[in-house]
């Protein structure tokens, strides 16, 4: 059996920009280059480069469609994909990347997805500075065109090109010394190697590439469009078998107050006569600890990801639409439910007559696939134990499909 190793590497795909000066009336990393997106392209390059945890971080109601890209890109390294919620700023994206790093991380890339086209080894280059003791590395162009100095409109000086490069990305950092940085940060920086420099740390030079420049403005799209026309991407490699790997388990809690309109769902059942859960779909505490626990299990994010707020078709839904289209989320990723156990904290509805009808709803649901609903109280202890509303914990298992 073959069980593939945890990475010691990061890197953190910055994604979230709104593309004003593109002009292209949508987030700059979801423009065409071709038939695919800017962030597509550059996932591919990502997962082309040394294996790393990937965190992509998107626009806020964009997550879905940039995990979309990733798996798609991703190829048989789906299970180190994961996305997150973009900030105001550059700086605060990066930062909820740093949150969604795994406690193995060691080293951080940082990288632009408008710059698309990065080959991959310039993300060898950066990984092994810091691999050789460098606090941080950077990619770097000498600057070639002659540098003037102007005040308002008028050539005041010379600048010496000698001292200056164009930085890129990706910018590599030990993790220790990047978080502490951020968690320091006293303003806004114009990239992550200011940010790390401002704490007193090195940051060494590695060589950059050209094929790494930024989408920024019309121009810029035009460039890459014309060099992915000469050399287009190949699709990502994706084979019906899979390596052998162990089951994996994931962990998902819910909890909603009442006060909702109409009857009470939960299990994905109606319960008419007791008083209704609040939230943007129906509810359901049990249905939506389940999804959380899938989604955990095969690595594709949070219920918020895919049902969040942001996405109205799943307002007032039950429980059948989260499992299912949950269920199809897992096979397009390669995986199947293996089983799920959800246990409600609640004082009503009383389980005990209706909990084999619950599991059989939530089973049929899954595609057939076991589950197993346990209920009990927390003697009147809590949110749950005070007649407030509803708690639901489920661990779910997912094994290659």
């Amino acid at each position: 059996m073959t069980i593939t190793p945890v990475p010691r590497v990061g890197i953190i795909v910055v994604a979230a920009g709104s593309g004003t000066r593109l002009g292209a009336g949508a987030p700059k990393a979801f423009v065409g280059i071709d038939e695919h997106t800017v962030l597509r392209h550059a996932l591919r390059r990502v997962f082309d480069a040394p294996s790393a945890q990937v965190v992509i971080v998107a626009p806020a109601g964009r997550e879905g469609d940039a995990l979309s890209e990733a798996l798609a890109a991703a190829g048989p390294r789906r299970d180190l994909v994961s996305v997150v919620t973009g900030g105001a700023t550059r700086q605060a994206s990066v930062a909820a990347g740093l949150a969604g790093l795994w406690a193995d991380i060691e080293i951080v890339l940082v990288h632009d997805a408008a710059r698309a086209l990065t080959p991959p080894e310039v993300f060898e280059r950066v990984i092994s500075a810091v691999d050789s003791g460098s606090a941080g590395a950077i990619p770097v162009l000498a600057v070639v065109d002659t540098i003037k100095r102007v005040e308002g409109g008028e050539v005041i000086g010379a600048v010496d090109r000698s001292e200056l490069s164009a930085a890129q990305t990706p910018q590599a950092f030990r993790r220790d010394i990047l978080a502490s940085a951020y968690r320091d940060a006293s303003g806004e920086f114009t990239d992550d190697a200011a940010l790390v420099a401002e704490a007193g740390h090195a940051v060494v030079a590695v060589p950059g590439h050209p094929l790494a420049f930024k989408i920024t403005a019309p121009a810029d799209l035009d460039r890459a469009r014309a060099l992915v026309a000469a050399a287009p991407i190949a699709p990502a490699p994706t084979r019906l078998e899979h390596d052998a790997v162990l089951p994996r388990v994931g962990v998902g809690t819910d909890v909603h107050g009442f006060g909702g309109d109409g009857d009470l769902w939960l299990a994905g059942l109606r319960w008419p006569g007791e008083q209704a859960l609040a939230g943007h779909s129906d509810g359901d505490a049990v249905a939506h600890a389940i999804v959380d626990a899938l989604l955990a299990a095969a690595g594709l994010g949070d219920i918020g990801t895919h049902f969040g707020t942001d996405h109205p078709e799943y307002a007032g839904a039950h429980a059948d639409a989260f499992l299912s289209r949950t269920l199809g989320l897992l096979g397009e990723a390669g995986w199947r439910v293996g089983n799920v156990s959800v246990q409600v904290q609640a004082n009503r509805p009383r389980f005990a007559g209706r909990r084999a009808e619950a599991e059989a709803t939530l089973s049929a649901a899954l595609g057939g696939a076991p589950v197993t609903v346990s209920a009990t109280t927390t003697d009147g202890l809590g949110f749950t134990g005070r007649g407030e509303g509803v708690a639901a914990f489920a661990v779910a298992v997912v094994v290659r499909a």
